[in-house]
């Protein structure tokens, strides 16, 4: 009889088995940040993972998924000078009055599991009447919104600390 082994830490795959055109390597992505094509309407997600100490991980991984539109992207953290993620994507409507979102899932070394977040955008009104964020402190809430800038929207994960972002137990 088989027996459950136990977790193993996240990585170091990534490069290689799941972000291999961002490291150059010769064969192809199962799945892309720019999640449109250039001449769709789109947004920009910009930001970096931070460690508790206020460090920034080089070597993450997200993946983010719109469960409306059925896109899915994941990047590597590693690829850009700054160490940041990118994502092109469509911008999720709202249903009902909950605001629009994407979710997130972030692998990163010293996990044993991956971790689940929540992207929201500050330019949404119906964030005051979305029901999984009015279930979250107003101190902590800020964690899960995106703030608009020019040509983008920055939205940047602490793992732990003052700013940790907040994660959901799914």
């Amino acid at each position: 009889m088989l027996k459950q082994t136990p977790s193993q830490t996240v990585g170091p795959y990534f490069a290689y088995g799941l972000t291999p055109e961002q490291y150059l390597y010769d064969f192809k992505s199962l799945a892309q940040h720019d999640l449109v094509s250039s001449d769709e309407e789109h947004i920009v997600i910009r930001g970096r993972v931070f460690d508790g100490e206020g460090n920034v991980i080089p070597d993450a991984m997200l993946e983010i998924w719109d469960n409306q539109n059925n896109l899915f992207g994941r990047f590597g953290t590693g690829t850009e000078k700054d160490k940041s993620f990118v994502f092109k994507t469509k911008k999720p409507e709202s249903i009902g009055e909950n605001a629009p979102f994407l979710s997130v899932i972030l692998f990163m070394r010293g996990q044993l599991i991956h971790s689940y977040t929540r992207i929201y955008f500050s330019d949404e009104v119906k964030n005051a009447t979305d029901e999984v964020l009015s279930q979250i402190d107003n101190s902590r809430r800020e964690t899960l919104i995106a703030q608009k800038k020019d040509n983008y929207y920055l939205f940047d994960i602490h793992m732990q600390g003052d700013s940790e972002t907040v994660f959901f137990d799914i």
